[in-house]
């Protein structure tokens, strides 16, 4: 892991020497932006419309626009300044209990390993914090940025640091617009969505959960890289809710496990599943007036059905004919 700070955990007259290194890692696809016509990559310089040349890095301040048009600008050293000698010493305030924090706080997270010879050090503030339950209240600089901070304990033997927003920079809920006021639910659709909550409870095992924009994209890319005319099935997009009970009910039915059908055999449970089907199927060719159409019908009799086509296809050589 890189490095991306190093200071000191300080807590009354205890300093202890650590390194932080980033817990997550961003995965996202970058695209970048191209020129159309050439296919290079659009580059972006530096310019000043005044002067109109480009500029150095060395010729660049930072300014803050007080009015449109006006600025107060800053050198280097008076931002240093202003960030002050704590900017390498992560300062513990206060000790807090976990649940207090709304997660609407945190922001990002860090690992923090002991440096140097601060291992006794910190393998202390890792057990007192341990036992105590607490987690420490923290103020930290980083890169010319004061954050607020939440250091706990890990499961894993390490001690974790997740920067936090200050209290004037959440917005307030009483900004959100249509937000319903005291609203009079049913009892029995109360009672349904419970169930259905019921139905969807599971232990968290985050394992499960994929990035299924990131997966299709990776398969666009390599597919294109492969020279294959890659056609996406569009996406259907679910239609708007009329009817709350019949939604309700819809999710429960869609959650149900096939449990009532008992399967000891694999052509026995395939027959049972083929069964259901072809009574389904003429259920709904009564309804229909009695007409089926007979091709489904011979296929669900065979218990088969017609393969769909593969959507990528390979261009061909250029000296095919």
């Amino acid at each position: 892991m890189h490095t991306v700070w190093k200071g000191a955990i300080s807590f009354g007259l205890v300093h202890v020497p650590v390194k932080m290194f980033s817990a997550t890692e961003d995965k996202d696809i970058s695209l970048r932006m191209l020129h159309s016509v050439c296919g290079s990559p659009i580059a972006y310089v530096r310019e000043c419309p005044v002067c109109d040349r480009k500029i150095e890095w060395d010729e660049i301040v930072k300014g803050y626009e007080y009015e449109k048009g006006r600025f107060v600008t800053f050198s280097k050293d008076e931002l240093e300044a202003a960030a002050g000698e704590k900017s390498k010493t992560i300062q513990i305030l206060d000790f807090v209990a976990l649940e207090e924090i709304d997660p609407i706080y945190f922001q990002k997270t860090y690992y923090l390993s002991p440096d140097q010879a601060g291992g006794g050090a910190y393998s202390l503030l890792m057990e007192a914090m341990k036992q105590s339950g607490k987690i420490g209240i923290a103020k930290i600089s980083i890169r010319s940025k004061s954050s607020l901070a939440a250091i706990r304990v890990l499961e894993d033997g390490c001690l974790a640091m997740e920067t936090i927003f200050y209290p004037d920079e959440i917005r307030a809920v009483s900004q959100v617009p249509n937000l319903p006021g005291q609203v009079q639910v049913s009892d029995k659709e109360l009672a349904m969505a419970k169930l259905l909550i019921d139905q969807l409870t599971t232990p968290f095992e985050p394992e499960k959960y994929t990035d299924d924009y990131r997966s299709s994209m990776q398969d666009l890319i390599q597919g294109k890289i492969a020279g294959e005319d890659v056609t996406v099935a569009p996406r259907q997009e679910p239609g708007r809710v009329l009817d709350l009970m019949a939604a309700l009910q819809a999710s429960l039915e869609s959650v149900k496990t096939p449990a009532a059908i008992p399967v000891t055999d694999a052509g026995a449970g395939a027959a049972a599943v083929a069964g259901g089907k072809r009574k389904k199927a003429a259920t709904a060719g009564a309804a229909g007036g009695g007409k089926t159409d007979p091709a489904a019908e011979s296929a669900s009799a065979n218990g088969t059905k017609k393969a769909p086509k593969p959507r990528v296809k390979k261009k061909k050589d250029a000296g095919a004919s």
